[in-house]
């Protein structure tokens, strides 16, 4: 691949890798199956995009998405652990939910262009940095600042309170934290993150699509399994960089196999399959071991049959 798809991939790893730390947030830290990141992250990019259009400064547009996007995961986290509806149904609602709201911020049109617009890339490349490198400085910049907040934030009281939400849930209430409010402040950082990457998505991209936020989930999980299985998570820091690298591997096997032909109708089943094969690794891995073990017994056995008829000869 060329410098420049290598570029692209960079950029695009980076900007989705702040919605990757938002489903780890929500899917290692609070061990919560939240599909409202595909509204969220709709949510995010509607309404950068529309304030943007009616002629907002784009890092205000971008902050209030980041806010719409923790608003609606504190609407998740309030039927699930108010409501006492099931945290899959409920980020099932809310994604549905979201899908109407989302129009209607767009002013009921499916794409909102941002073609030739300013954007928080244009005051970026405004302020001395490459225009080509725009993207990248800016990607890196806020993943590091929200890398470097989130570990910081997981190791004070609060943090390991939610921590220890999504470990053991029955146990960490036995000790008198509320659990629900952990929850649901959780989902609130996992999904205003989610929704603070649809927004910089939308500015990388031009557009904005009702339809963009469909399977990011599916890429999510994707993106923070691969990184698990390459860099392991020994610990909390390990974990956030592999979760970030994840995204950026993730992107590269995109690239790569999109530049071998496959067709483009095809990614959402090649996500799938990355998917199952990342998550049955450890299993793959033992098998192989099983097998590996097994055929140095043979060998061995073979061997040692071997060493005895030359004793006796």
């Amino acid at each position: 691949m060329t410098a420049t798809v290598w570029l692209g991939v960079l950029e695009q790893g980076l900007l989705w890798g702040i919605m990757v730390l938002g489903v780890y947030i929500t899917f290692r830290v609070l061990n919560f199956p939240d599909l409202t990141v595909d509204g969220g992250f709709t949510l995010g990019a509607a309404v950068a995009a529309r304030m943007i259009l009616d002629g907002h400064d784009p890092w205000l547009a971008t902050s209030l998405a980041l806010v719409c996007g923790m608003m609606a995961g504190l609407v998740t986290g309030f039927l699930n652990t108010k409501l006492r509806i099931p945290p899959l149904l409920a980020g099932i609602l809310m994604m549905i939910a979201l899908y109407s709201i989302n129009l209607r911020v767009m002013g009921n049109k499916s794409m909102l262009s941002l073609l030739r617009i300013d954007t928080v890339y244009t005051d970026v490349a405004g302020i001395g940095a490459p225009q080509a490198l725009a993207v990248t400085c800016l990607g890196l910049a806020a993943v590091t600042l929200i890398g470097y907040l989130l570990y910081t934030f997981l190791q004070t009281e609060v943090g390991m309170a939610l921590r220890a939400t999504g470990d053991n849930e029955q146990m960490i209430r036995s000790l008198g934290v509320n659990t629900d409010a952990s929850k649901t402040m959780g989902l609130a950082l996992g999904n205003g993150l989610v929704a603070l990457s649809g927004a910089m998505v939308a500015q990388y991209q031009g557009y904005s699509d009702v339809q963009m936020g469909i399977g990011m989930i599916v890429v999510g999980l994707a993106s923070v399994i691969v990184g698990e299985v390459v860099f392991g998570k020994g610990t909390l820091l390990r974990a956030l960089v592999a979760v970030v690298m994840g995204s950026i591997i993730y992107r590269a096997v995109i690239a790569l196999v999109m530049r071998m032909g496959l067709p483009t109708t095809d990614l959402k089943l090649f996500t799938a399959l990355l998917v199952v094969l990342a998550m049955s690794s450890p299993i793959i891995k033992e098998k192989l071991s099983l097998n590996f073990n097994w055929f140095n017994g043979k060998e061995g056995v073979q061997r040692a049959t071997n060493d005895r008829r030359i004793q006796n000869l």
